[in-house]
């Protein structure tokens, strides 16, 4: 198909689907309205039975846990199928070398950023880390928690080079973090079981509202998925990372 005709058909496509996106629009409930009593009984309920204050999290770690742990799952495998095809295009090795294109001009980097990285990349991943903890009690959670620390570890990247970033990340810790954090999450459920309850049940103490330890097993279960989003990620950007690399004398990717 031409580069006119796939022009064409996506200006028809667009203009065909055009009216039912405006209906669609047009009605949608108002900003802050919403129709279905779901979230006004979350939260009345999570206070009382959880003693959370963050209703995502009541709802992402108990409520509707076992979908949590689905995509979670789901995480660990695209990770894992993106891993399998980057490196099945360069071969498996990985390196700490910096990347190497042939005729790639590499800009020198900024005198003031990397001490200014220095500062921010500690600072951004002990954030991630308040991010994580505080699931219970205030907007955030490990999936947020998480993608701010591999952010954080970016960070040194970019203000140092390739060859300081990969001793100080490295691949194997950043498996292990993605492949526990996964393996913690199920087991949690199954100690549920053990004790006679069913799948992911609240087992634990629920602590006091408002404190960051309150919410018994979604504790466990939120320091699960934190642990994996962020080695979920790193474990990407290494990969991306790697994409660039040409080693000399032994062959370019």
């Amino acid at each position: 198909m031409s580069p006119r005709i796939r022009r064409w058909s996506l200006l028809l496509a667009a203009v065909c689907l055009l009216p039912a996106v405006l209906r669609v629009a047009w009605a949608m409930p108002a900003f802050g309205d919403h129709p279905l009593p779901y979230g006004d009984a979350i939260n009345a309920l999570a206070p009382i039975q959880r003693h959370v204050t963050n209703m995502v999290s009541a709802v992402n770690f108990d409520y509707r846990g076992l979908d949590t742990l689905g995509e979670e799952s789901m995480l660990l495998a695209a990770v894992t199928g993106a891993s399998i095809l980057l490196r099945g295009n360069r071969g498996e090795g990985l390196s700490a070398r910096a990347g190497e294109i042939p005729d790639r001009p590499i800009s020198p980097r900024s005198e003031v950023l990397a001490p200014l990285v220095r500062l921010i990349g500690p600072v951004t991943t002990i954030f991630g880390l308040y991010v994580g903890a505080h699931a219970m009690t205030t907007p955030g959670g490990g999936f947020q928690g998480g993608v701010i620390i591999a952010s954080g570890l970016l960070l040194i990247f970019l203000g140092q080079d390739y060859r300081v970033w990969r001793r100080i990340v490295k691949s194997e810790m950043m498996d292990a973090c993605e492949g526990a954090g996964a393996a913690l999450y199920g087991l949690a459920g199954f100690a549920s079981m053990s004790m006679g309850a069913t799948f992911l049940t609240n087992i634990l103490p629920l602590g006091q509202l408002t404190d960051v330890f309150s919410g018994g097993l979604m504790l466990v279960e939120n320091a699960g998925v934190a642990l994996a989003v962020a080695g979920g990620f790193t474990v990407l950007l290494i990969e991306f990372l790697e994409e660039t690399r040409a080693e000399n004398g032994e062959g370019a990717p």
